[in-house]
């Protein structure tokens, strides 16, 4: 159990996490090495990350809800497609032994950090949609319910760059597609983690009210920051756990 210093550190964290993704994205990268950091396994490290980050999807739906209208008939296609990637991913993550997932681990936190240090060139990855099989749709959404799923971060990275590539719409859509299906993910992961997950729930009970105040409160003063600047230093803070983890990993 947590004493009340480290959950006051944990809270900090939350509302830290909650800023930068309301302002650059890769909040995660911030709360996970926390949670390791406080004692927490690297798989219920996991599995809690993901469910504190799923009231922050919610928020950002309502905040781009307009921009889903006559979107319905996609979302019709799109969303099972996630949700059984997301399952799928979730129940790999249940069944990965712990000592596997700790070597893992490193390398997810590594390429969830390049992801984000390389948003925008990702998202730039903008192909020819009518030209694709509709197979290959299927294939790349249901890749990244699997990684959503199983390890979440910089999820809205990877997304966007997907959604980029399988649909044309103005950017502001793609984005309402995006936190929409990112939120397919987050109540699949809480739902399947709840029922069969080692949740640290007094985490959970912390970091969801944190990752809120600090959304909301990112998103009102946190533009003033250059994002490009606070991008670079999470990417740095999560290139650095990286190299933690490999060489905890390693001994």
């Amino acid at each position: 159990m947590m004493d009340l210093g480290a959950l006051l550190v944990l809270g900090a964290a939350g509302v830290a996490a909650g800023g930068v993704n309301a302002v650059a994205g890769g909040g995660s990268l911030i709360m996970l090495p926390v949670l390791l950091a406080l004692g927490v396994p690297p798989i219920q490290a996991t599995v809690t990350n993901s469910i504190s980050v799923t009231g922050g999807y919610s928020a950002s739906v309502l905040g781009t809800w307009p921009d889903l209208h006559g979107q319905r008939a996609r979302l019709r296609l799109l969303a099972p497609t996630v949700l059984l990637g997301a399952v799928t991913g979730c129940v790999l993550l249940l069944h990965t032994p712990p000592g596997v997932f700790a070597k893992l681990m490193p390398l997810l936190v590594l390429a969830a950090s390049l992801l984000l240090a390389f948003q925008t060139r990702v998202s730039r990855l903008v192909g020819e949609p009518h030209a694709q099989p509709v197979w290959l749709r299927f294939v790349l959404l249901f890749g990244v319910g699997v990684y959503g799923g199983y390890f979440n971060s910089v999820l809205g990275v990877i997304l966007i760059a997907v959604l980029s590539v399988v649909v044309v719409e103005s950017m502001n859509r793609i984005v309402a597609l995006k936190n929409l299906l990112q939120l397919v993910v987050g109540v699949v992961a809480t739902t399947m983690y709840t029922l069969f997950g080692p949740v640290y729930w007094p985490a959970v009970a912390v970091l969801v009210p944190a990752t809120l105040l600090g959304g909301f409160v990112g998103a009102r003063v946190g533009r003033r920051l250059p994002a490009g600047t606070l991008r670079a230093v999470i990417v740095a803070f999560g290139v650095t756990v990286a190299g933690v983890l490999f060489v905890r990993a390693m001994s």
